[in-house]
Order: C-alpha cells, then sequence, then structure tokens
C-alpha cells in the first residue's frame, strides 16, 4: 500500500532506538523526510546513517525535550514538519513506596509536558498549512495500570487525554491527532526487564522460555508472545497516510488483545 508520505517532513521523538527507531526507518521506507531525534548524536546518526544506506532521507537533531531550550533547539532545526510523532519517554520500575514528589514530577515533565512543548512548536504551521498528522505513543497501562510504576502509568493516561484533547481543538483544520498504544513490546529494556525478575516470579530457561512465561503471567494477550516494534511502527505509518484522514481522536491498541473490551 502507498501511504502517501512522500514529500512528508517526519519528527519522530526519541528515535536513536527501540521502538522510535523502527518508527522512524518506516516512514522513511515510505517515503517521508525523517528528522531523526535523541540525546546522543552517534546513536541518532548510527540510525539516520542507516535510513539513507537503504534508500532513505534522515537528518538528525539533537536536544533534551524536557526543557523548554531543548524543545525549542529540537523544533528549530526540525523546520516545519507534516507528521509529528511524540514517542520520547522514560520508564522506570518504582513502587508507590519508593517514590518521592520530585519522582513523579520528573517522569510527567518527560513524559507529558515535553509532548505538548512540541505540539505547540510544531502544529500551529501544520494547521497554517491545512495537513498534519500528531501521534501519540501511549500505552495498555494508561487504562489498566498495574500496581508498580503508578507515577509512569499516571503518565500514560495523560498522554491519551491530551491527544484526545488535542483532535477537539483541531476540528477541521486537516490534522488529526491519534494514539498508539503497544503493549509489551519487545525491545531492549523490557527484555533487560523479564530478565532481571524471572528468578524471582519462578521463571526458567531459554529467552524464548522466559518470553511465553512472561506473556502468560505477567502481560497476558491473546497472541501468547510480546510484539515487535515494527509491529508499533507499521500502526503509525497508517495513521500518518491519506487513508487515515477519516481517524482523528482514537487509540488504536497493538497490545496482542491485552486490554480487552468489548468496543
Amino acid at each position: 500500500m502507498d501511504l502517501q508520505l512522500k514529500g512528508r517532513r517526519a519528527l519522530v521523538t526519541g528515535s536513536s532506538s527501540g521502538l522510535g527507531e523502527a518508527i522512524a526507518r518506516l516512514l522513511a521506507a515510505e517515503g517521508a523526510d525523517v528528522v531523526v531525534h535523541g540525546r546522543n548524536a552517534a546513536r541518532a546518526e548510527a540510525v539516520a546513517e542507516t535510513i539513507r544506506a537503504d534508500g532513505g532521507a534522515a537528518t538528525t537533531v539533537v536536544g533534551d525535550l524536557g526543557t523548554d531550550e531543548g524543545a525549542d533547539d529540537v523544533a528549530r532545526f526540525a523546520g516545519p514538519v507534516d507528521i509529528l510523532v511524540n514517542n520520547a519517554g522514560v520508564y522506570d520500575h518504582q513502587g508507590w513506596g519508593d517514590l518521592t514528589s520530585g519522582d513523579w514530577a520528573d517522569i510527567y515533565n518527560v513524559n507529558v509536558i515535553a509532548s505538548a512543548r512540541m505540539i505547540s512548536r510544531l502544529v500551529p504551521a501544520m494547521r497554517a498549512r491545512g495537513w498534519g498528522r500528531v501521534i501519540q505513543i501511549g500505552g495498555g497501562l494508561a487504562s489498566q495500570p498495574m500496581a508498580d510504576a503508578p507515577h509512569y502509568n499516571a503518565t500514560l493516561a495523560a498522554r491519551h487525554n491530551l491527544a484526545t484533547s488535542l483532535a477537539r481543538a483541531l476540528k477541521g483544520t486537516g490534522v488529526t491527532s491519534n494514539v498508539v498504544s503497544p503493549g509489551a513490546i519487545l525491545v531492549g529494556h523490557v527484555r533487560d526487564l523479564v530478565t532481571e525478575i524471572a528468578p524471582a516470579r519462578g521463571w526458567t530457561g531459554e529467552w524464548a522460555d522466559l518470553e511465553r512465561a512472561a506473556s502468560e503471567e505477567w502481560v497476558p494477550n491473546d497472541t501468547d508472545r510480546f510484539g515487535r516494534p515494527h509491529e508499533v511502527a507499521g500502526a503509525v505509518a497508517y495513521l500518518c497516510g491519506d487513508q487515515a484522514g477519516y481517524v482523528s481522536g482514537a487509540t488504536l491498541r497493538v497490545d496482542g488483545g491485552t486490554v480487552r473490551s468489548a468496543f
């Protein structure tokens, strides 16, 4: 399917590794001119080089979206973009008894306010041009939070909420706002976490055994496995294309059925 992204410019935040890298690479393969963002110049450039080696167009920008100054720099370099994918974020596994008010403020700043910073800097130009796509990377923990990492769960809920609010604000402008909500996706930190908690949960064997056990007991879903980054990237790419012009204020779950709802 031709998603008609040729000539579109896309900024994918946090795309120097993991899920963001997969999104950036697929958007570039579909013809978009991609801006790879990260906080490490060498890692961002390595992703961009891979994209260019595959025939795509990519540049890099480095900046801390947790500050107004960093967001200004990233927006200035990225220039007028047609597609903004707010993927950058942080996660830690602290529980209620470990968290301080500073921990709550810090993760909210990076996972939520940073997205709002980029929206405020880049979406007005989309409105003026009459076309744009804004996508938040959310998660199933927004609606079905776990006991651990309550501060992280809450930031996902905020991302979902702000995406819907933005969709209402963009009514009739040609700019859409949506959420892609992954389940457990097999990126580096997820594999590390499963390996770390496996002994306490009695999970043994090779990685395939640990993944199967975790997908049954920790994040039960209908596929009996974790998702892969390219599967989330495919959902993002669809929402970026002209075929998704009638989709706004929606949440597209890519979670193997972890979140269970009749509607």
